[in-house]
């Protein structure tokens, strides 16, 4: 943690919407897991950015690190304890940070029990994604990570033909877009993401552990994007060697993966997935 900053307090705290939960980790002295409803929507460790709890953010830092070098331009839809950006600033230094958030009081209390001053050249914007994203200036965007979830929920409006179409303006040429998404059996609201994404955006790769790519179970996906070529044979060693095992799949694979899915549009009728209750019954 930074000079001054204060030792976190574990418990719950009231935000706007709703209560979180601060947790102490157990086996990591500096190392912090904050819930909301008994959903995990974060892990920090305030010593060592670079340590990833969760197996979805280390494949998008997978992404991430075979991006080119240097600091990136970012925007993040989806605030929580802001894990990404903490390991974009540890391992890009001179990376700027847009995060939305939409909880006024998430965002105080990340900042004073989570010490999220210390990461450099971040601001927040307390607004939903759909606003903010149409406030940010076309191509000025060199990475761009919806992670967005209402409990363990994305919000379907996020997820539309619309939504991408923004999203890429605001993109660079060279930029990359990052999706986590939640999916279970049958993967049909997976399936219809990647097909919307693949609507607008030229290259793209879906990544996730075997059992949920074949949708055996529920769990997170990561969508890549881009309107360029992404290093996708880099990103399968990687994804492959990595914690995770993971699958990275792209070109006629993703194309029998979406299986003729139809994309989602504003108005359309789709339910995103919510996680069965058993997983996170321990919580």
């Amino acid at each position: 943690m930074t000079r001054g900053a204060r030792e976190p307090m574990p418990g719950r705290y009231p935000v706007t919407f709703g209560e979180v939960e601060l947790l102490r980790d157990l086996d990591r002295q500096h190392g912090w897991m904050l819930s909301k409803d008994g959903v995990p929507q974060s892990y920090v460790d305030l010593e060592d950015p670079t340590y990833l709890d969760f197996e979805y953010v280390r494949l998008m830092a997978d992404v991430i690190d075979v991006l080119p070098d240097g600091p990136l331009n970012c925007v993040h839809i989806g605030g929580g304890a802001c894990t990404i950006p903490r390991y974009i600033a540890a391992t890009r230094p001179g990376s700027r940070h847009i995060v939305v958030e939409p909880d006024a009081a998430l965002v105080e209390l990340v900042r004073s029990q989570l010490d999220l001053r210390s990461v450099p050249k971040l601001k927040v914007r307390l607004q939903g994604g759909l606003e903010a994203t149409a406030g940010i200036w076309d191509d000025s965007t060199d990475l761009f990570v919806l992670d967005a979830f209402s409990g363990a929920t994305m919000p379907v409006e996020l997820a539309t033909a619309e939504y991408m179409a923004d999203i890429a303006r605001v993109l660079r040429a060279t930029g990359t877009l990052l999706i986590n998404l939640a999916d279970g059996k049958g993967l049909a609201f997976a399936r219809r993401l990647v097909a919307t994404v693949r609507g607008t955006f030229k290259h793209v790769a879906l990544l996730a552990d075997p059992g949920i790519m074949r949708g055996r179970r529920f769990g997170n996906l990561i969508v890549a994007a881009s309107p360029s070529e992404l290093p996708v044979d880099l990103l399968t060693r990687r994804a492959a060697g990595g914690l995770t095992q993971a699958r990275c799949v792209h070109g006629e694979a993703l194309t029998n993966f979406v299986a003729g899915a139809p994309p989602i549009h504003q108005g359309d009728a789709v339910l995103a997935p919510a996680p069965p209750p058993e997983i996170f019954g321990a919580e």
